[in-house]
């Protein structure tokens, strides 16, 4: 499936600037059903400079409270246990362990300045890109983790083998690897195309899953489904071999009953995808015709791949709201829309708001009820409105 060029989805610009537009061109294998990008950009570019931070979204804070409470349940861990999570971020799920008294935590992330705001708030974090060689270290200073967890980062690596071969040298024997993870399912079914993005280079199912970790040491036993970014799944994966759960054995059969590895399904989600590009691009063109004035409302990465590859204009769009200070005062990649504060939607008139951050729509719509009251409309551009 070949997606249109995109610049990179998370390099926003201080100024106005051509930008490398890179190909999206997914792969699927025949043997083993593993969905992937084929274009590969250096990771130092893509996540040293990281904007994407986790306590900035409510949602998300909420999400790994609840997370960090069921895993302790689930996994019956000792408060002295050492947890360390890969791709951590600012700390915000660390942080959530620590406030249930579980203060043996360390975060790994490569993203440096996220990595100190990290550090100053008290979750002790690696500035580096987990491999072999951190765990190492790892091992060396702290030893075995009975816990390492990996939230929407289990899908960024190139080398997944190296990635999971570090994960069992420092994995306790009797420790759970445990990450979430867009489902592949969800992203056919619900038409989640925009999360298709240079970041993302594996797009995961269970199937390819259990052989590859059996293959590298490790058992997938269970999986539970997750209402994450449109729909993702928190996979249990252990030394010790177990016996599948009965909700991984049902997924396993769904995914194959809906033919999720047949070349079919995804010439039939290209056509849906163009159907719904059309269908949005004319409603947008629609209301510019009534002089409505349009902005948009987060500057995820997905905003970059739906805006391509429905060729809307970055010229229909005043600015682009984002809560993140982080993104504030910086311009969207390629199209170098304004990204604003949530302030700008009240101070102009403006009637139409497409929300890019489609996972938080409901969230985004209770935050500004005031605004919509008013006659104003809101658009999810994944759904027909």
């Amino acid at each position: 499936l070949e997606l249109p060029k995109t610049p990179l989805a998370n390099e926003l610009i201080l100024k106005k600037k051509t930008q490398d537009h890179y190909p999206l061109s997914l792969l699927l294998c025949i043997s083993c059903g593993h969905l992937q990008l084929k274009e590969i950009i250096p990771p130092n570019r893509l996540f040293r400079k990281y904007l994407y931070v986790s306590g900035t979204s409510s949602v998300f804070i909420k999400h790994f409270e609840n997370a960090a409470s069921h895993i302790v349940k689930k996994t019956n861990i000792d408060k002295k246990d050492l947890i360390i999570e890969i791709g951590s971020n600012d700390g915000t799920l660390l942080k959530k362990f620590q406030y249930l008294g579980f203060n043996n935590t360390l975060g790994v992330d490569p993203a440096n300045k996220i990595a100190n705001i990290a550090n100053k708030n008290g979750v002790e974090t690696i500035p580096e890109f987990f491999n072999e060689s951190v765990s190492n270290k790892i091992l060396s200073s702290k030893g075995k983790a009975r816990v390492i967890l990996a939230n929407n980062v289990f899908a960024h690596s190139s080398d997944l083998i190296g990635i999971t071969n570090a994960i069992y040298s420092l994995l306790d024997e009797k420790g759970y690897f445990i990450f979430e993870v867009s489902y592949l399912l969800d992203v056919i079914e619900k038409l989640l195309f925009d999360t298709i993005y240079h970041e993302h280079l594996s797009y995961h199912a269970l199937k390819p899953l259990v052989p590859f970790f059996k293959k590298n040491g490790l058992h997938l036993f269970d999986v539970e489904r997750i209402n994450t970014h449109g729909g993702s799944i928190r996979c249990y994966v252990s030394k010790n071999k177990r016996n599948k759960s009965a909700r991984l054995n049902k997924l396993l059969k769904i995914e194959e009953t809906k033919k999720l590895f047949s070349l079919k399904i995804y010439k039939e989600f290209s056509k849906r995808i163009q159907k719904h590009g059309n269908e949005l691009k004319n409603k947008i063109s629609y209301l510019k015709k009534e002089n409505k004035r349009i902005c948009g409302f987060g500057a995820p990465a997905k905003l970059t791949t739906l805006m391509y590859t429905f060729n809307l204009r970055g010229s229909d769009f005043e600015f682009i709201i984002d809560d993140s200070k982080y993104k504030q005062g910086l311009l969207t990649p390629g199209l170098h829309i304004p990204i604003v504060s949530s302030n700008k939607l009240y101070e102009d008139d403006i009637e139409v708001c497409v929300v890019f951050a489609w996972n938080f729509f409901k969230s985004i719509i209770k935050s500004h009820s005031k605004w919509k009251i008013n006659g104003k409309l809101f658009i999810n551009p994944l759904k027909s409105n």
